[in-house]
């Protein structure tokens, strides 16, 4: 009987587990990925019994702040290394990923969303996605797998995956007139909530873009991460 499962999950082309990437963008909200909203896709992932793989730009981050008093440090730190601390060690490279391995995309927020993975926190609404993050979302996109973007990664939407899709930033005006300048469709949400286009499978939760602490944050975040899942 197992064989036979097996075989017709075979012929048809599916795939037994499901796996999806999480990709981070160092560790810490001021310079890297937000590590509550990072340790909390993985918990919600784990919880609900779907295999993950962190993955990181391998490369030097903007700056590195002292997240005591916020001022800048004069010293470089590589963005993969640091994802690691969250990924427990556990995080590869985004440029040596395939995206034939994994059934959906989940990018946590984080000023590094913002700095490392694309340029938005340094050029505005004239940013660009990096080289790295943008081939690997890209494919992600056009080969249908759903994707979740938590806090200010949604800013990435529209360079990867065009205009008119559905996504939400919170309620900030100056940020929903950037996304409608993109060419997005801003979706106002509390911070408990969640945006969804279920035609193009992006999947937007405000989290720390409004959120007042981790508690506020984990509810948007679950609802995101159980959604991204369902779409698969």
């Amino acid at each position: 009987m197992i064989l036979a499962f097996n075989y017709f999950n075979k012929i048809q082309g599916r795939k037994l587990c499901q796996k999806i990437a999480v990709v981070l963008a160092g560790c810490g909200h001021l310079d890297g990925a937000e590590i509550h909203e990072s340790t909390l896709t993985l918990l919600y992932l784990s919880q609900a019994g779907v295999n993950y793989e962190c993955l990181a730009p391998n490369r030097d981050q903007h700056h590195v702040l002292n997240h005591l008093n916020q001022k800048e440090i004069t010293e470089k730190r590589n963005i993969l290394i640091e994802a690691a601390r969250i990924a427990r060690g556990n995080i590869k490279a985004i440029d040596t990923a395939n995206i034939n391995d994994y059934d959906a995309v989940i990018f946590p927020g984080g000023f590094g969303a913002a700095k490392n993975l694309c340029d938005f926190a340094l050029k505005g609404q004239n940013f660009n996605v990096q080289a790295d993050v943008l081939s690997f979302a890209k494919q992600a996109y056009q080969a249908s797998l759903p994707l979740g973007f938590i806090c200010i990664a949604p800013i990435m939407i529209s360079t990867i995956c065009g205009p008119n899709i559905e996504h939400t930033l919170g309620d900030d005006q100056e940020m929903i007139s950037i996304v409608n300048n993109l060419g997005g469709k801003h979706v106002n949400c509390k911070v408990d909530e969640i945006a969804v286009d279920e035609k193009h499978k992006i999947v937007s939760t405000p989290a720390y873009m409004l959120a007042n602490n981790i508690a506020e944050a984990a509810t948007g975040i679950e609802k995101l991460v159980n959604k991204v899942i369902s779409l698969i």
